[in-house]
């Protein structure tokens, strides 16, 4: 378990040295998709209007598999988290969406990710913004602190991905919403067959197949869960928008 976590580190901290969005999907090495054309990971699968006055130094580092603002309905005034945070292109675009009243947290475990991020936030001019620092498999923040957690390619990259959920139920206000971007499989894949796609690092072979995340979400609490896939990033596995509510008290 710490090995896949110091390989993720490693791999995100040089990322965010050498601002290599297109060195592939959450941190780079190794091939995470079919083929460069066909835009599976990184920027390029956000409308180019979000981008306005977003750092490029942001967007060279986005390196997940969608886009969870997609799915997160953002609306003024609330309180976000996004779990894996990176360079803080999903972190801004959320504080430009909640406005002055609400505010963005991001969580990263990976000092040369979070630098990068609170330099962006600088040159984006934000101030309804915080990075953390810690994991998401034990948030830094409080119970019932925040409105939307979100999150790109990020959870199929955790050990433990049933302390995440339980992270994110935790810190979510009663009637909180989930709106995650990620990596998951077809349900007939097993974790061996998952893992001949691609590695952990890259983002395949940690990923839980659509059932699995159902599963997961529901055991942890949530309701309304929903997992759509929406473009594949190898034989049967695919970027996917997971959405979930947490119920009301």
């Amino acid at each position: 378990m710490v090995d896949i976590r110091e390989q993720v580190r490693e791999k995100y901290a040089l990322a965010a040295i050498n601002g290599a969005g297109d060195a592939g999907c959450c941190g780079g090495g190794g091939s995470c998709g079919p083929s460069d054309e066909a835009r599976v990971f990184g920027a390029g699968l956000y409308d180019a209007s979000d981008l306005v006055d977003i750092p490029l130094e942001a967007q060279l580092v986005s390196l997940g598999c969608g886009n969870p603002m997609a799915v997160a309905e953002l609306r003024e005034g609330e309180r976000v988290l996004d779990l894996g945070s990176g360079g803080g292109i999903d972190v801004l675009l959320s504080a430009k969406r909640v406005g002055p009243t609400g505010f963005a947290h991001g969580v990263d475990m990976t000092d040369e990710m979070l630098d990068l991020a609170r330099a962006n936030a600088t040159k984006a001019g934000a101030t309804n913004v915080e990075f953390h620092k810690g994991t998401i498999e034990d948030l830094p923040l409080e119970d019932a602190s925040v409105d939307v957690v979100i999150s790109n390619c990020v959870v199929n990259l955790s050990p433990d991905k049933p302390a995440v959920l339980g992270e994110v139920y935790r810190v979510l206000v009663a009637g909180g919403r989930v709106g995650i971007s990620d990596v998951v499989a077809e349900d007939h894949l097993t974790p061996d067959e998952r893992a001949e796609r691609g590695s952990y690092v890259g983002c395949i072979a940690g990923a839980l197949s659509r059932q699995e995340y159902l599963e997961g979400l529901t055991a942890a609490g949530f309701v309304d869960a929903d997992v759509a896939f929406t473009h594949q990033v190898a034989d049967g596995m695919h970027g996917a928008l997971v959405k979930a509510r947490k119920p009301e008290a």
